[in-house]
């Protein structure tokens, strides 16, 4: 298991301390959870999918297995759905989580969606190893601002 955590901020660098974020993901074989029932939980079966607010301090925190590839030359990646105040729509975005072996990083250099940003861009969606998991921060606005997709 690993922990991903991290802060929800607004575009001050205040603490968002009532959004809402999901978490979307492969297992650790890559395979996507999509049968019937499959979000129902029952405290084992891994389900791909969870929901966590944000406490007072803006801060989140998920329990999950670190996920695997879906596809040749992509880099694993959670991805996240924030809800908050002030938002019309959801903000869909990815949290790629860095390993520490040399085919894993170069899967981050190829991916498609982090190779179409520039460097400073893409660094907003890898999340930073801690010793205590990964933290994955989300700027809504301003300086570092986490990159969003759009979804149609």
């Amino acid at each position: 298991a690993i922990r991903l955590h991290g802060t929800v901020t607004d575009g001050a660098g205040a603490p968002v301390p009532d959004a809402l974020l999901e978490i979307w993901q492969a297992d650790a074989d890559g395979a996507v959870a999509a049968r019937p029932g499959s979000l129902r939980r029952d405290g084992w079966t891994f389900t791909g999918w969870g929901r966590c607010a944000t406490l007072d301090d803006g801060s989140f925190s998920f329990s999950t297995v670190l996920p695997g590839r879906t596809g040749a030359g992509r880099a694993p990646y959670v991805a996240v759905t924030v809800f908050a105040r002030g938002l019309l729509d959801r903000l869909l975005t990815r949290a790629y989580l860095p390993a520490d072996d040399a085919e894993a990083a170069s899967l981050l250099t190829a991916d498609p969606l982090l190779s179409s940003l520039s460097a400073e861009r893409a660094r907003t969606l890898v999340a930073t190893p801690e010793p205590t998991g990964f933290r994955f921060d989300v700027r809504l606005q301003g300086d570092d601002e986490t990159v969003f997709l759009q979804h149609s």
